[in-house]
Order: structure tokens, then sequence, then C-alpha cells
């Protein structure tokens, strides 16, 4: 790779992400320039900054992309309700095209010859990062160090920092405790003092939420606001996207609501545990669901249920812009344009219930549900039905006899 002259790094400002600026600067005699992304992980980026300069990066660009990230990625994503293997809400696995696609428009604005991340060569986002590199710029050389160098553990990295006099954390000296992903969805934890899936996590890996027993012993209600199947406000009060999923963050994060501890399947073919936090975001899931309930036809919302399994796969494995994924968002909004209305939901001690639900656009009609006589629902009706259905029950039944 001799001819790699320029490389934009995915720059964190961390330990394993300093020791690769520094790593590439060696290996490749080329000029790097940073791109740390602000997408709601509660750090200052000043360090990241002031760090990528001392370490002497030609460029740097430090973004805030809190509003894109929710606007464009976590609220497509909530339309469709996705849970990967039925619980975790993708809040890693989202990230990763955002900042794969800046990444990559900044190469193309600073005549970069490649892109480097900080993913090892074990977990998800290398899948994710390189093929959404590859997905926007077929032609781009990618530089991925953990499956290149001989640093292979925590220590060697530490050693290869203080003899490169690279500032290091103070807890990241040594063995840190577990790995830590941040951002406006979520935080994930995982390794090291989680390896074991039989131990329970302890309460300092939390620092989202509560502990539920440790929440308010009197419930608190709120009310989200929908249009167009995205929630648009909170308690009355219309809040640009971060700002709402910030909001929701707080309540949820107070009730502690959102802790999901997972045993999950990687793409790249092996199990692995992670701890995760969402609360803004499981009770952003619960509103939905209950508004869908009253505005989305029957067979629409089951049709969503049958797709969302593949749908989250897709974005937990990387394929964000992949045609599969396009056409999938493209069937999930056509289903959104009525789903608006009010959702009610009550917090309390980790959980986040539906508690009311309103819309213009309802489908919900009491004149043919209710108990009492009406004259819009004959119940004779019924019997042709079950019969229609029941024949080939029958049929069945008296040839098995």
């Amino acid at each position: 790779m001799s001819d790699v002259k320029k490389i934009v790094l995915a720059y964190s400002g961390g330990l394993d992400t300093s020791v690769i600026l520094r790593w590439l600067q060696e290996r490749y005699r080329a000029e790097i320039v940073t791109f740390t992304a602000d997408i709601g992980q509660g750090e200052e980026l000043g360090p990241a900054r002031d760090k990528a300069k001392l370490m002497g990066a030609t460029e740097i660009f430090v973004e805030d992309l809190r509003e894109t990230f929710v606007k464009d990625y976590v609220f497509p994503m909530f339309r469709a309700n996705a849970l990967y293997e039925g619980q975790y809400l993708l809040g890693t696995a989202i990230a990763r095209p955002l900042i794969a696609k800046r990444q990559i428009e900044i190469a193309e604005q600073v005549g970069a010859d490649a892109v480097a991340h900080g993913a090892t060569g074990k977990g998800n986002d290398q899948v994710r990062f390189e093929l959404a590199y590859y997905a926007l710029k077929p032609d781009i050389t990618v530089v991925a160090p953990w499956r290149e160098w001989d640093l292979d553990s925590r220590t060697k990295l530490v050693e290869y920092a203080e003899k490169n006099q690279i500032p290091i954390p103070r807890d990241k000296r040594g063995e840190a405790p577990f790995s830590v992903d941040a951002n406006l969805l979520h935080v994930s934890a995982e390794g090291k003092a989680l390896e074991d899936p039989w131990q329970e996590p302890e309460e300092f890996v939390y620092s989202r939420t509560v502990a539920p027993e440790a929440a308010p012993d009197k419930p608190e209600y709120v009310e989200i606001e929908f249009l167009g199947g995205d929630p648009v406000a909170v308690d009355g009060k219309k809040l640009s996207p971060a700002t709402l999923l910030t909001r929701l963050n707080e309540l949820g994060g107070k009730h502690g609501i959102g802790r999901l501890d997972l045993v999950e399947n990687r793409f790249v073919g092996m199990k692995s545990r992670g701890v995760y936090e969402t609360p803004g975001g499981t009770i952003l899931l619960a509103a939905h669901r209950g508004i869908e309930s009253l505005t989305l036809d029957r067979g629409a919302a089951h049709l969503k249920d049958e797709l969302m399994p593949r749908y989250a796969e897709l974005i937990y494995n990387g394929f964000w812009f992949s045609p599969e994924r396009e056409m999938l968002q493209a069937a999930i909004d056509a289903s959104q344009a009525q789903v608006e209305g009010t959702v009610r939901l009550k917090l309390y001690k980790g959980s986040a219930r539906v508690a009311g639900r309103k819309s213009r656009k309802s489908l919900y009609s009491l004149a043919h549900v209710t108990f009492e006589a009406n004259k819009v629902y004959d119940q004779r009706d019924a019997a042709g039905f079950i019969k229609l259905n029941a024949l080939r029950l029958r049929l069945a039944k008296a040839l098995r006899k």
C-alpha cells in the first residue's frame, strides 16, 4: 500500500484510536486526517481535537451529528419497530453507517486515498464500517490495523503508547473491566468482567439508568405525539429529533427503563454477551407500537411484523446501504402515512406501559366492538365466516377417520 498518501481515520481520542493514529503514521508514512463525530456519546470532544493536533494529524474534523443521527437513522429504524433477535434495539449498529458515510465524504473532500477504523477483527463493527465504505465508494482503500498489527492485547497497546509518548487515560492503564460504546440512543458494555454470561452485571456497569429497585415509588406519565410514524412532541411540547430522544432518555433513566442483558449472535459467527441501556428507545418503541395499534391496518401491521426481523438483521449485519434495506424501508415508510396521534405511557420501576392512545386517524370503532346492542354488525354473519374457515379442518379430520 505504498501508494496510500492520505488516510481519514475514525477517531475517538481514546487509547485504541490514538495508538492507531501513530501506527498509521509509522506504517504508511501518510498524512492522517481525523474525524470525530458527536452522536450523543455524552463526552466533550474538545480533548479529542487537542489530542489529534498534538499527535500530528494534518487535518481534524469534529462534527455534531446528533440531529442527523436521530432524524435520518434512528427514527427510520423505529418506524419498523426493529429488534435484533427479539430484544436488541440496535444502538451501536445504527450509528456505524452515519459515521462511515461522513468519513467517505471527508475522504473525497480532502483527496484521501484510504479510510481507517479502530474496530477489532472479532467484532461486528469492522463489517459494518467496511460494508458502508464499499457501498458508498467502491474503489476506496480500507485500513484495519487490528487485522494487521501485532498489538494483540491491552498491555501491548499501553506499552506502545508509553514508548511513543501517547497520553493514556488513567482508567485505561492495564486491563479495563469492560469496554463501553455510547451514543444518543444507547450505551453498551461488553468484554472482560462481563464475559461470563452466568454472572449478573454489577451496578457500576450501568451509567444511563438507575436500578429499577431504586427508581421512584410513584409512577410518572408521559405523552408522546406522532406524525407520519415519527415522534414530534413530548407532553405537548414540539421538540427536534435529538432533543426529543434526549428528553425520553432522561425520563427512562430516572425510572430504570431500558436495561438489557443479552447473549447475541454476532455476524462473524460467535456468540457474545452485551449489557445495554436504551431508556428513551424503549419508551419510544412502546409508544410507536401503541399508536400503530390504533391507526395501522391489520394486514399492514402483520406484514410489518413479518418483515421486521429481516430488516433488523440487515442493520445489525451492516447492510444499511444495501438495496434490500432500502426496499424494505420504502415499504415501511409507506405504512406510516396514517400513523399519527398521541400515546400516554406509564413509567414505573423499569417498565413503560401504554396507558392511553388517541388519533384522528384511528381505525378503532366503538360502534363495532361494543358489547351493547348496535346496528352496524350482525353477529349472525359470524356463523358463515366460521364454517368456511372450518371447512378444511373438518375435511382433514374426516379423512383421518
